[in-house]
């Protein structure tokens, strides 16, 4: 049964978090988050502190009442002793400031005044320190989008957390490189109608975060968190998200658990659940609170010059989603086109990658086919990974496949079976024709519909089907 969002009371918000290139956000490490052989290594246990007032957040509690030892190890390339705990943050990256700064202003934002670094309690071992340090940096930023206006109430910069390795019951392992890289903090107001709409607000909200130099690009730079509920639920933040796509249907699954809570009668408490890779959901630990801030004593707070906000206000880079004329002109690709395609990396690494083919045909494997994978053949296309087109692109660059291969070849991918290329190598005309000949010969009298099933369900992939008609009108004539 379809969900109906607006009688459901359903309310939604998004915290999108993006790293930045340059140098970590409290000292002069390089953000590079190696992953070469450890020369650090040490161990730590964590416990929690009151916040601000004065309790221990409920999360906090939560974690280390499990009693797990912590176990670090990193590269010394690109961490040092303020990543373990063992010398003061210094002050804030300016470069880092900045970048956050015209992202702020590029959403509506307001800039704050002053500058106040906190420390969030977090003391799962993903911070050697037992916090995070976080900044406000603007407030009552908003987007435009087809359903209305969504707020954005603060945007944040603060420390990227620790790299998991493994966790048992007894203690946790933790790569360190990761921590300290700046993190851009971007959190909605809860106005996001429909699970659809939560897609949108991300994507939008991703294209801007791509129109600013300094941020980070590829796999695991950005993440989303979504923030749920439904009337009689309560809000629960979902964290794990791989892609975009997998946005609506981890929503619809939340609710639905939500709602088969409600009618068998459970109380819902507010927590924090994990995204898995089914699209459901898993219990992570109760949801934190205001309790686990306190303010950080040991860098100076930051005053922001209306001067220089200013200045930025001129220099802001025009956003991605304004290029879209640009774009077109450059690849030579439809409009619909180039609006879904301005920032997609995939879309320019592999028309980098595969000199051989028109961007206009690998656009259309991008967009186009799996929209009609969709609809034509109800199969679920958020199954499909950026190294499933990787792989299709290049058997048709390397010219072991024809272009019209690549849909059921997409579908091999969504149902996980096994590619044989020979089944889908594609047909010279000069073959084809010999062939529609003999047939013609050998079944006489049938309609131009039925010779062409024949010739679809043998060659289905491997040439086009309107050559085939072509063909056939020809000799029928």
């Amino acid at each position: 049964m379809e969900l109906d969002y607006q009688k459901l009371g359903f309310r939604c918000g998004l915290e999108i978090h993006q790293q930045l290139e340059g140098k970590k956000l409290f000292c002069s490490c390089p953000t590079i988050n190696s992953d070469s052989e450890p020369d650090v290594k040490f161990e730590r246990r964590l416990r929690a502190v009151a916040g601000e007032t004065g309790e221990i957040d409920i999360a906090a509690k939560h974690e280390m009442q499990k009693g797990k030892k912590f176990i670090y190890e990193a590269d010394s390339q690109d961490t040092c002793l303020v990543e373990y705990d063992e010398e003061p943050p210094h002050q804030l990256n300016n470069e880092a400031l900045e970048t956050t700064l015209k992202l702020a202003l590029l959403l509506n934002a307001k800039i704050v005044d002053e500058i106040q670094i906190m420390r969030k309690t977090v003391v799962d071992g993903s911070n050697v320190s037992g916090f995070q340090r976080t900044a406000l940096v603007a407030t009552d930023g908003y987007i435009n989008t087809s359903l209305g206006r969504v707020g954005i109430p603060t945007i944040c910069l603060e420390e990227e957390a620790a790299q998991k390795l493994e966790e048992k019951n007894n203690y946790a392992r933790y790569r360190l490189d990761r921590l300290g890289i700046p993190l851009i903090e971007i959190a909605t107001d809860s106005n996001i109608k429909n699970n659809e709409h939560a897609k949108e607000t991300a994507a939008y909200i991703g294209m801007v975060l791509r129109s600013v130099e300094g941020v980070k690009r590829g796999l695991g730079t950005i993440r989303q968190d979504v923030n749920v509920s439904v009337e009689k639920g309560a809000r629960t933040e979902i964290k794990g998200f791989q892609d975009l796509r997998s946005i609506p249907k981890v929503i619809e699954h939340e609710i639905r658990r939500q709602l088969s809570a409600i009618n068998e009668g459970k109380k819902l408490t507010r927590e924090v659940r994990k995204a898995e890779p089914d699209f459901t959901t898993s219990f992570l630990r109760p949801l934190p609170g205001a309790a686990r801030l306190y303010p950080e004593t040991d860098v100076t707070r930051i005053k922001v010059d209306k001067k220089y906000v200013e200045k930025l206000k001129k220099e802001l880079p025009k956003l991605i989603a304004h290029k879209t004329e640009e774009f077109e002109d450059k690849y030579k690709i439809a409009k619909e086109l180039a609006k879904e395609l301005i920032g997609n990396e995939l879309f320019e690494e592999l028309v980098k990658k595969y000199n051989k083919l028109e961007p206009q045909l690998i656009a259309h494997a991008l967009i186009s086919i799996p929209k009609e994978i969709k609809a034509r053949f109800k199969e679920d296309i958020s199954k499909i990974e950026n190294e499933h087109f990787d792989e299709i692109l290049n058997y048709l660059n390397q010219g072991r496949i024809a272009k019209e291969a690549i849909i059921d070849l997409l579908i091999k991918k969504i149902r996980n079976e096994k590619i044989k290329l020979e089944e889908f190598a594609g047909v010279s005309l000069e073959d084809l024709e010999k062939e529609i000949k003999e047939l013609l010969e050998k079944k006489k009298g049938l309609n131009i519909g039925a010779y062409m099933g024949i010739l679809m369900d043998k060659h289905r992939g491997k040439i086009e089907g309107k050559k085939i008609m072509e063909l056939l009108r020809k000799y029928l004539k």
